[in-house]
């Protein structure tokens, strides 16, 4: 399974995760409206990746520590989010992790129940 495939069985594994196509690059969104993670394939520059919502001090905390792994994406990338590198070694438990935080950082309290009892 190559990293679009992984990515979109972690997004749409979220409660009422959907996935439409949004400035050329599969999307995935909470309920059709929020945007919580977004694929990257070479956006910017010849990388391939995926930026995703994060908890404050997340994307400065990582990015310091893994640069090889993490960057700050453009656009989105002032609000916190984190940019994370698909055309490396992926840890891909982390990316789990991380598609997990994106989503609680946009999901209603009622879905982050939902996730919570699951």
């Amino acid at each position: 399974m190559d990293g679009l495939e992984r990515l979109r069985a972690l997004c749409l594994a979220m409660p009422e995760a959907t996935e439409r196509l949004s400035h050329g690059e599969p999307t995935w969104f909470v309920r059709d409206k929020k945007v919580f993670v977004n694929f990257a394939n070479q956006h910017h520059d010849d990388r391939v990746g995926l930026w995703c919502a994060a908890p404050p001090g997340v994307q400065e905390a990582l990015v310091a520590e893994d640069p090889e792994h993490f960057y700050r994406p453009p656009y989105v990338g002032h609000r916190g989010w984190l940019g994370v590198y698909l055309d490396v070694d992926v840890d891909w438990e982390h990316v789990e992790d991380l598609v997990e935080q994106a989503y609680r950082q946009v999901a209603p309290k009622t879905l982050i129940a939902r996730l919570d009892e699951s």
